[in-house]
């Protein structure tokens, strides 16, 4: 069944302009919804979605906790959204296009619903719910449709917002989600993924090939494409990159450390710690 909406009577007496981001509450309808602090395990699995859902080639804002108040008395944060996320101070007006909410152990179900509606009313387009207790799964709601419920294993789609299928376990797992976020990442630099890299690769050194011996010509090829992609990966994430890294990169000549580099500097916060 599609979720029940908000359960309100009458609507209460608080407004969102009341609240500042320090406050530890939603609105529904006027009335406050405390939001209590995130478990361990949920905070780790935000990061890892938010990774995975963010770095899509489509998705050009994305949240934490981001606040919205579509009416004076509705405000609700979504634990990730996507699409209307501005860069000013402040709660956003609207809905984002993709909400994400976990739900773990003792989660309130009527408020959970309630905040569903709130979004979807608002005009979300889907929310998916990923449940961290029990098995893996996400329950996704469409306004108007019933709910959906996809396993672990499986891929999750949100037509018009992202690019790229999410398998389930992305939004769980950070193994799962640095390989989405690669994907993603080597999509916004042309590429189609890190097989596209070593097929490039592999071209080049086809071509080389043929004056510098097969073997020797596909692996200088190879390592020619895994470094240029990694420069394309570090300047797709803004990250500063100096002339002795840039160097380093270019010349290294073990392939293997190149493709570890190229992982890693996906989900890196600097160049350094990518080159570590």
């Amino acid at each position: 069944m599609p979720p029940t909406g908000p359960r309100h009577s009458s609507q209460g007496p608080f407004r969102a302009d009341q609240l500042s981001p320090d406050d530890r509450y939603e609105l529904s309808d006027g009335h406050p919804i405390y939001c209590a602090p995130t478990g361990h395990r949920g905070a780790r699995a935000n990061l890892f979605g938010g990774e995975a859902v963010a770095t899509d080639p489509k998705v050009e804002d994305a949240g934490v906790d981001a606040g919205f108040s579509p009416s004076p008395g509705t405000l609700r944060a979504p634990d990730i959204a996507i699409g209307n996320v501005s860069d000013r101070p402040g709660w956003g007006p609207g809905a984002p296009a993709l909400a994400i909410e976990y739900a773990d152990t003792g989660q309130d179900e009527d408020s959970l619903q309630s905040k569903i509606a709130d979004l979807l009313e608002a005009g979300t387009r889907y929310v998916w719910v990923a449940r961290l207790a029990g098995p893996r799964r996400v329950e996704v709601y469409e306004r108007g449709k019933t709910v959906r419920i996809v396993a672990s294993g499986a891929s999750l789609d949100a037509p018009g917002v992202l690019q790229n299928p999410v398998v389930v376990d992305a939004l769980f797992d950070r193994d799962a989600a640095h390989e989405v976020a690669l994907r993603n990442l080597l999509q916004r630099k042309g590429y189609d993924g890190l097989a596209a890299v070593r097929e490039e690769g592999r071209e080049e050194g086809r071509e080389e090939g043929r004056e510098e011996g097969r073997e020797q010509g596909r692996e200088q090829g190879e390592r020619r494409a895994a470094a240029r992609a990694i420069l394309d990966l570090v300047e797709a994430r803004g990250l500063s990159l100096g002339e002795e890294q840039r160097a380093r990169i270019s010349d290294e000549q073990d392939l293997e450390r190149l493709r570890g580099w190229l992982r890693r500097l996906a989900v890196a916060g600097s160049v350094e710690e990518g080159l570590g």
